[in-house]
């Protein structure tokens, strides 16, 4: 690895180099912090410099100089992942995109913007058109368009389209390689899942061409239940309504919204449980209908609102907002990520419920799966000790809820605990040095692990004397 030449080359043609420590520090961290077994591994870890394209032009010139001296290329949005994706393990070169923040064309039906523009942007933009986008992280107002394609799963917009790997989704990606000569590939069709949620472990993500739906003013709504039972029933229930056009629908274990939900809390008892909703306009009459036939109590709808003090945002409460407000309260609280599935899932998040609150509090994301509702958890934990956060994992899958283990840096251990083989033979092509994003893709490095304990990349920077 030879840093210094790749930023003398850089620099002569033209490239923004950024060698600050300070800025490059804060260019080389995510939120992993929100793991305490991560910010364990990998808080010490820091890029040598960070460059700053503006056009895909300028990627192709940084992936060939930096190919041509070794150096590891980590590419970042604004590093609002939860799961150390943007965190540059071997050092080298970050690869900032918020300068390629375009929005390049908006048609019936679809929009192609660059990777770097931020969510909300994205979403004004389409606005204008009468549309919007699909679905969004709960961080719509800070994170990339690119980094929710590479680093995101789904989010506000899942209930009623699905993951964001779901067919239609994603319609096409123009991805650049780290070769010799880098090749500029239109990705398409199936080939996609080689390249969305990769965490640019096999190429950089220039441009994105997503679909698009009618644009609505989404109404935000609070219902309180006296029981989490009550609030999870009327939620999937309300899910399963095929004539309400939904955006989210979350659920909130008693005591979240007294506790973690400032400018809730004056609203719910401490024993009330939550659920948040964005609800189409034209919906609210069913909406009304379905919800007066319910114990639910509605205590707020932003079309009719008389609070001294407006929550903002409903969705800025739900999906990983929801971990990061009980955070600023209590910095010992963690998160899981749990797929009750569709089945019944209904009855699995009440049985672990059961099992292990107040330990662990119910976040429940209804979502929509191969055309069949289900509950996801981004359950909160009171972190005691990493050996009883595995304890707490082991006791999810011994019960058959699947866990998306966040506590993890790997694609791997982050999803289904096995190796993605058409990611894997992607970055064989397009990545032959191995040198997109290390550490990240375990069957690159050792595709015999077993997955029986936390996978430690070899070539982790170490932590200095001071660390």
């Amino acid at each position: 690895m030879n840093i210094q030449a790749a930023i003398d080359a850089l620099t002569e043609k033209g490239i923004d180099i950024d060698l600050n420590p300070a800025s490059v520090k804060s260019k080389s961290r995510d939120f992993f912090w929100y793991s305490p077994v991560l910010k364990d591994r990998i808080d010490h870890v820091v890029a040598d410099f960070v460059a700053t394209p503006t056009s895909e032009a300028q990627v192709i010139e940084v992936l060939a100089t930096c190919y041509a001296h070794d150096v590891p290329v980590t590419t970042r949005g604004t590093g609002t992942g939860n799961y150390g994706q943007a965190m540059p393990l071997a050092g080298g070169c970050v690869l900032h995109l918020h300068k390629m923040n375009a929005v390049k064309d908006i048609q019936p039906g679809r929009v192609v913007v660059e990777p770097g523009c931020l969510l909300k942007d994205l979403d004004a933009a389409c606005n204008e058109t009468g549309q919007e986008i699909r679905m969004y992280s709960s961080t719509w107002a800070t994170a990339t368009i690119g980094g929710f394609i590479a680093g995101g799963s789904g989010g506000v917009g899942s209930v009623r389209w699905g993951s964001l790997r779901d067919p239609g989704n994603i319609i096409r990606l123009r991805v650049v390689t780290m070769e010799e000569t880098p090749r500029v590939l239109e990705i398409t069709g199936d080939d996609l899942h080689r390249v969305s949620h990769a965490y640019g472990t096999n190429g950089i993500i220039t441009e994105i061409e997503i679909p698009l739906a009618a644009a609505y003013d989404w109404v935000g709504i609070f219902v309180a239940f006296d029981s989490y039972e009550a609030a999870l029933d009327y939620s999937y229930d309300l899910a399963s309504c095929d004539g309400l056009l939904l955006k989210l629908v979350t659920v909130f274990e008693a005591p979240i919204a007294k506790d973690y939900f400032q400018r809730v809390a004056p609203h719910v008892e401490a024993s009330d449980a939550l659920v948040a909703l964005m609800v189409a306009p034209h919906s609210m009459p069913g909406w009304e209908t379905f919800t007066e036939a319910t114990e639910g109590r509605v205590i707020y709808r932003s079309d009719d609102n008389d609070w001294a003090k407006t929550p903002g945002h409903v969705f800025e409460y739900g999906w990983n907002h929801t971990t990061l407000r009980a955070l600023k309260v209590d910095p010992s609280i963690t998160y899981l990520q749990i797929a009750y599935g569709t089945e019944d899932p209904v009855a699995l998040a009440k049985k672990m419920r059961d099992l292990l609150s107040p330990e662990i509090l119910q976040h429940n994301e209804i979502t929509r799966q191969n055309g069949k509702v289900a509950v996801g958890g981004l359950t909160l934990v009171k972190f005691t000790s990493e050996e009883r956060l595995d304890e707490i994992i082991a006791l999810h899958e011994a019960n058959g809820a699947m866990n998306f283990n966040p506590h993890r840096y790997t694609l791997e251990e982050g999803g289904r605990q096995s190796v993605d083989q058409r990611q894997l033979d992607f970055k064989r092509e397009a990545d032959p040095k191995g040198l997109l994003n290390p550490g990240k893709m375990i069957a690159w490095d050792d595709p015999n692990w077993s997955y029986d304990r936390m996978y430690a990349w070899p070539g982790l920077q170490p932590k200095t004397a001071a660390e």
